[in-house]
């Protein structure tokens, strides 16, 4: 039995205030710590250039959700259709294609119509500009499938399936999960839509709580023929705008996704086949979206790190190969400090004169030696 087949699955209750179930107690501790981070990274948005912070957030979010299912994406292209869409100047901006353009639409719309209300023609316009009539030839890890955007999926079965080596005993693809029949299909989403633009204003529901049921609610329903899953993750970025009541984001959850998709589609999958306590998806889920934070307030440290030591050191006094290998440090690439010989081969010198860089460098404050002697002896950052 499949989750939406369960008597009290929310497309079948009349009273949908709490759609799901889940032990509070498991999850409160975490979304305190969730809570924090959040509020440590608000404090810190002043030190971002928050225009740039965004078309970077916004294009990694992009190509790593759409990696997620196995389709590689231009990464110069895409970051050039969110550019222009943005109005930010690039120095390099190279020709864009519809795709890459509806993309960064889609992205947009998303993220700066936060205040707007869900509705069916809005998931579909998101869809045709995933997939745009003259590029609905997806390639996807050697499948060449071709995807109708903007409308829903159509009566055959919505399986999701594996052939070999995961066959059954009797040798049939082995079935992950089978999605709600066509036939009750608008009569599904009307419900999760409505219960999303309500769940807004509930004060009794935890906004982060709200952005995971989105997330593992649409993602069940599976209302479309592809794109369920990137449509799932835009709907938990809009979910996460309301929440912040902003439509600049600066961390990327789909990055921490990728990085865990194996787990990611085991705990869809266990959660699918099992009653309607989803606690071990929001688990994964706001383990996940700490991850996700924990990562870019590390990210923007760096950068702090990085101004400060800029700020205090004339580089104008340094040639170009010095300021590389600095800027090597400062980006954590010898995070045990680097060598004599290290930086000969990244400077392209001679060991002596490695040997008198590194010297200077200590001299003026800018790096110290490890503890470590003889050829051991690292340099790293003075902080």
């Amino acid at each position: 039995m499949w989750i939406w087949q369960q008597p009290d699955w929310p497309g079948r209750k009349q009273e949908t205030s709490q759609v799901f179930r889940y032990d509070h107690t498991a999850l409160t501790p975490k979304l305190r710590e969730l809570h924090f981070l959040q509020g440590v990274l608000l404090g810190k948005m002043g030190v971002q250039n928050n225009q740039q912070a965004a078309l970077d957030t916004m294009l990694a979010n992009i190509l790593t959700s759409s990696a997620i299912e196995g389709e590689r994406l231009n990464h110069s292209v895409v970051r050039s259709s969110l550019a222009r869409k943005l109005g930010i100047a690039e120095s390099q901006s190279v020709a864009t294609t519809a795709q890459s353009d509806g993309l960064a639409a889609m992205v947009t719309d998303v993220i700066g119509n936060w205040q707007q209300p869900l509705t069916l023609e809005r998931l579909l316009q998101w869809h045709a500009w995933l997939f745009p009539s003259d590029s609905s030839l997806i390639h996807r890890e050697q499948i060449v499938q071709r995807v109708l955007g903007g409308q829903l999926r159509g009566n055959e079965p919505m399986q999701v399936v594996s052939g070999r080596p995961c066959l059954t005993e009797a040798g049939r693809p082995k079935i992950h999960f089978e999605a709600p029949p066509r036939d009750v299909l608008e009569s599904e989403l009307n419900c999760f839509i409505d219960w999303f633009n309500h769940s807004r204003d509930d004060t009794n529901l935890d906004p982060l709580l709200r952005a995971g049921i989105a997330h593992f609610w649409f993602i069940t329903i599976h209302p479309l023929e592809d794109g369920n899953g990137r449509l799932a993750r835009l709907l938990t970025d809009l979910a996460l705008a309301q929440a912040e009541h902003q439509s600049i984001r600066f961390y990327a959850m789909s990055v921490a996704i990728l990085e865990r998709r194996s787990s990611y589609y085991d705990i869809l999958e266990q959660s699918q086949k099992g009653d309607t306590d989803i606690t071990a998806w929001l688990v994964w889920f706001l383990e996940t979206l700490a991850a996700s934070l924990t990562q870019v307030l590390a990210d923007i440290e760096q950068t702090l790190l990085k101004t400060r030591f800029w700020q205090r050191v004339d580089q104008t006094q340094l040639n170009k190969e010095q300021v590389k290998v600095l800027n090597r440090l400062l980006d954590g690439d010898f995070s045990e400090g680097i060598s004599n010989s290290q930086y000969g081969k990244v400077a392209k010198v001679s060991p002596a004169t490695a040997s008198r860089h590194l010297a200077q460098f200590v001299e003026v404050g800018c790096l110290v030696k490890t503890a470590a002697g003889g050829r051991s002896t690292r340099y790293v950052i003075f902080r």
